[in-house]
């Protein structure tokens, strides 16, 4: 049995559109891409989803909602999707240590530098480049963890370098650190969790 997968995202999912390309190539044998859930309406990786033939639902925190109860719809959703593994791709939104809890070393995340650099609460998306930038640091890259209570504090699986050129700005060394070391970490990563925990059954 494969292990099944969610990913969960929040915007434009180029990390989701990685893994789909992975599995057309024959890249994720261990693992079924079985759910995308966007807690953002209208977030363009709902359509990726269906274009790729993975069931896509919007689970979107109400305003004012208590965490623990966006949680448990969320929870509810991934069971009855009978779901082992989640990914984080892009998915803008803390998950509480309870939540994290039910899941131990199940889900990973996606983090655009080089962890412990540029990582925790407040740093992501453009963010993370910038602070980068500002620092003037010459390699930056990504890295994909296990999610633990702490914010981008889970035991690392893997990471990969990427140079950072004299005229970047956060944007060039965005795009760079998505296609040198995002998209190709993310899915195999994926496949190696998601074989061990096949062979964990």
């Amino acid at each position: 049995m494969k292990t099944r997968i969610a990913v969960l995202v929040s915007g434009g999912g180029t990390n989701l559109q990685a893994l789909i390309d992975a599995r057309d190539r024959g890249e994720l044998p261990h693992g079924e891409l079985a759910l995308v859930v966007s807690n953002k309406e209208g977030a363009y990786a709902l359509e990726r989803a269906e274009k790729a033939g993975i069931p896509a639902v919007v689970c979107q925190r109400a305003k004012g909602e208590p965490r623990g109860d966006f949680e448990a719809r969320l929870l509810a959703i991934l069971s009855g999707a009978k779901i082992d593994m989640i990914i984080l791709a892009g998915f803008m939104a803390i998950l509480s240590a309870d939540f994290v809890s039910r899941y131990p070393e199940r889900i990973i995340n996606i983090h655009p530098s080089l962890i412990p650099s540029f990582c925790g609460e407040g740093y992501y998306g453009l963010r993370v480049h910038r602070a980068a930038l500002d620092y003037g640091v010459k390699v930056t890259g990504a890295t994909v963890h296990f999610v633990n209570e702490v914010p981008d504090g889970g035991r690392i699986i893997a990471q990969k370098a990427v140079d950072i050129m004299p005229d970047d700005t956060p944007e060039t060394l965005q795009r760079r650190v998505m296609e040198q070391a995002e998209w190709i970490l993310l899915p195999r990563a994926a496949e190696a969790v998601a074989k061990e925990l096949g062979m964990g059954e």
